[in-house]
């Protein structure tokens, strides 16, 4: 048997990597005041139709969706905002009024071709911030994800941003879009061809290098935004500027989700080749409305993890987790009380590991050895006749037999 393609076992050797990027996270957004939330992965089919959109490549293609016995159109979240946006509404965590800071580790799933850090079951560690409508929230979400990239050792990425407007703006600068590419159509890409008609904001994503020399003299959206789009985006810029932030501005970044609007950001890296994007995110003021909720502002983003672990996995250092003692016994007594000296060792948080190959002795301390252990606790039915444990130091192979009521003491004197 073999994993589902897209999918990836995560080893007990990865996992301490893992576990690392979680702890250095809650750990940074613990002190700005963010609190994890966790959402069920599946999710109504309609949520995620209803706030990426149906022109959206991932709603259109790469959704995982099924019915339920109870003839219910279900899907496997493919993003962790419009869940959280449906848990703001459900829970009612509007009714306090005050800003909710939070954020989630979890798996997604989207149908499309596995590639190096592409899995069709991925995991993104995201926030959300929501109720402030003030240009210092898109400031502290970039600041946030700038601070914990580099704490994480990935150092290597550029950050861009754009502002992408309101509804209207965009709408008008849509048609603008279309009107001019229309004149280009048979010289666009296959996939732009496409997108023309149903997504034309896609385009401006094309990799495609004839297209993009065409989208060279396309209207720019910045032409489109009024005064108070404008503004917003200008202040964005100005907090960045004084957190010494570096960024730079692009005018074709509008991200593929429809309920983005004002501020569009992306975290890029040359190190993952055309899948470049390691976090992304924007502002979002419409989708709890939308969605049936208050009228709320929120802002927030997006990491991969798996296109971060190809980034980092070369700087991050954990340490190898290796138990202080082993456990050998020899005898069907010893094997019973055994267990009074694990209850001591777990009591006083000493680590350890228990033999359980049923093999003679020696053995066993060769696998002691080979553990790395620092004090094999040998158990025998002479100690156990005697109230004693023997410790082999495997380090400096020498050993002393000792009172199993002196036992706790002596390992606080050498660990």
């Amino acid at each position: 048997m073999q994993p589902l393609r897209g999918t990836k076992d995560i080893l007990p050797s990865d996992v301490t990597v893992w576990q690392y990027i979680y702890q250095t996270t809650l750990e940074i957004l613990s002190l700005c005041s963010y609190q994890e939330i966790r959402t069920p992965i599946i999710e109504s089919n309609s949520l995620f139709q209803r706030s990426i959109g149906n022109a959206t490549d991932i709603v259109n293609k790469e959704m995982y969706t099924f019915m339920d016995q109870g003839e219910r159109r279900i899907a496997l979240r493919p993003e962790g905002t419009a869940s959280i946006a449906r848990s703001f509404i459900s829970n009612k965590l509007y009714q306090d009024s005050k800003v909710k800071r939070l954020w989630y580790f979890g798996p997604m799933f989207r149908y499309e071709r596995p590639q190096n850090g592409r899995q069709r079951q991925f995991h993104q560690l995201g926030i959300e911030c929501i109720g402030s409508i003030d240009p210092i929230a898109d400031t502290e979400v970039i600041r946030l994800a700038n601070k914990i990239l580099h704490k994480l050792g990935c150092s290597s990425y550029k950050i861009e941003i754009n502002s992408i407007g309101n509804t209207e703006e965009r709408f008008t600068y849509k048609q603008a879009l279309i009107e001019y590419l229309l004149k280009y159509e048979k010289d666009l890409d296959k996939e732009s061809r496409k997108r023309l008609e149903i997504n034309p904001f896609r385009i401006l994503d094309s990799k495609n290098k004839k297209t993009q020399e065409i989208l060279n003299d396309a209207p720019r959206l910045n032409d489109y935004l009024n005064t108070e789009s404008l503004n917003h985006f200008d202040a964005v810029c100005e907090n960045l500027n004084y957190l010494n932030i570096e960024y730079s501005i692009n005018n074709k970044l509008v991200r593929g989700l429809d309920y983005y609007n004002y501020t569009a950001f992306e975290m890029k890296s040359k190190e993952l080749g055309s899948q470049d994007t390691i976090c992304g995110g924007g502002r979002y003021d419409k989708l709890i409305k939308q969605l049936g909720g208050p009228d709320t502002p929120a802002v927030g983003w997006a990491i991969g993890i798996e296109r971060l672990l190809l980034v980092i996995q070369n700087t991050v250092k954990t340490n190898k987790k290796i138990n202080q003692t082993y456990i050998a016994t020899q005898g069907s007594n010893a094997k019973q009380r055994v267990w009074d000296i694990i209850h001591l060792l777990e009591k006083e948080k000493i680590s350890f590991e228990l033999d359980l190959s049923n093999s003679k002795l020696i053995k066993q301390i060769k696998k002691a050895y080979k553990s790395e252990a620092k004090i094999c606790l040998i158990l025998g039915d002479k100690e156990t006749a005697n109230e004693n444990i023997t410790l082999k130091w495997l380090n400096e192979n020498h050993q002393e037999t000792i009172s199993i009521a002196n036992l706790i003491q002596k390992l606080r004197d050498v660990l």
